[in-house]
């Protein structure tokens, strides 16, 4: 196994950067990770998209852990088909279900249909990953995000009630983040640089799904 420190990269959705979303406030608490940038232009294409996630990784020495949200984790999933960098594993947060019409205010499946998005890869991912998914998430039907897991061959977490994931569904921080990623990162042995948090990766007595072994 690499012994290099895990560097995190962080792949938001097609929101982009959104500030208090706990993408953000996990990449200022790492001391390795890198977040895919927004695109300047072309931004809606799952290519563009998938490129600047290749530009990214090209640029961190030793292993990675991605760390993906909506939109993100379907890029992510695209990236797995042509991508040939090895990564250590990913977390697929709440995974938009882009096959199914999205509220309004989002693109519609003509449009993410003409930008490469559709169909949704459903290959089996050549890297460990977690997708974690809520039961009222406005994005994606639990049921859905069940059978990407499976595709994907992604262990599968059940968030209960946590939207989307996202600022508007009240999320902020979200704890539970440091600790799938930990059993991403590294061996039993081994710590993310940065984290604060112990390497269990099942709630602590008292707590839910939506809460992690992680010091606040």
């Amino acid at each position: 196994m690499d012994e290099r420190p895990t560097t995190v990269l962080i792949v938001p959705g097609l929101r982009d950067h959104v500030a208090g979303h706990w993408q953000t406030l996990l990449a200022e608490k790492l001391s390795r990770v890198r977040t895919v940038a927004p695109l300047q232009q072309h931004k809606l294409s799952c290519a563009a998209r998938v490129a600047a996630i290749e530009q990214e990784l090209a640029l961190i020495d030793g292993p990675v852990v991605i760390v993906a949200h909506s939109a993100g984790a379907i890029m992510t999933a695209h990236w797995a088909t042509q991508g040939t960098r090895p990564i250590r594993g990913a977390l697929l947060a709440t995974p938009a279900d882009l096959e199914t019409p999205l509220p309004a205010g989002y693109p519609t499946l003509d449009v993410l249909r003409d930008h490469g998005w559709l169909p949704l890869p459903r290959r089996l991912l050549p890297f460990p990953s977690i997708v974690a998914a809520s039961i009222d998430d406005p994005l994606a039907r639990f049921e859905r995000a069940s059978e990407l897991a499976h595709a994907w061959g992604s262990r599968l977490v059940n968030l209960g009630s946590a939207g989307h994931l996202n600022p508007a569904s009240g999320f902020g921080e979200w704890p539970l983040a440091m600790a799938l990623i930990e059993s991403l990162a590294a061996d039993s042995d081994r710590r993310l640089p940065g984290s604060a948090c112990d390497r269990r990766t099942s709630p602590r007595p008292g707590t839910s799904a939506g809460q992690s072994n992680c010091a606040a």
